[in-house]
């Protein structure tokens, strides 16, 4: 083991904190505070709504600046799109095996919820 690999205090390597350094999927999207209530959020808008950072903020209840901390996130995963020549620009639910999926988790927790 080298220097760098964290260990937990029985000095076995700490998983936990190996799998924070390098998240994947899931986590890799949820490790950022404020995705989770802008997930939701995007979930509720009506099919094909186009919406501006403001739009988004303010229908989810977050400020507009924490909407633009995590609109490249958002776009890199393929959770939103751009809409094509809008000025402020616009967006939109994307059209991806991302949304699809999270759409399916959502309606897999509502149901076991109930």
């Amino acid at each position: 083991m080298s220097e760098s690999t964290p260990t937990d205090a029985a000095g076995k390597r700490d998983t936990k904190v190996a799998r924070l350094e390098h998240p994947s999927g899931l986590l890799y999207l949820l490790q950022h505070e404020s995705v989770p209530i802008l997930l939701d959020g995007l979930l509720d808008l009506p099919p094909g709504r186009e919406f501006n950072k403001t739009e988004l903020a303010d229908h989810v209840g977050v400020t507009r600046q924490t909407v633009g901390s995590y609109t490249d996130l958002l776009l890199e995963v393929e959770v939103i799109e751009e809409v094509p020549n809008t000025s402020p620009q616009r967006y939109r639910l994307a059209e991806s095996a991302v949304v699809d999926e999270l759409f399916a988790l959502n309606s897999a927790l509502n149901a076991a919820g109930e």
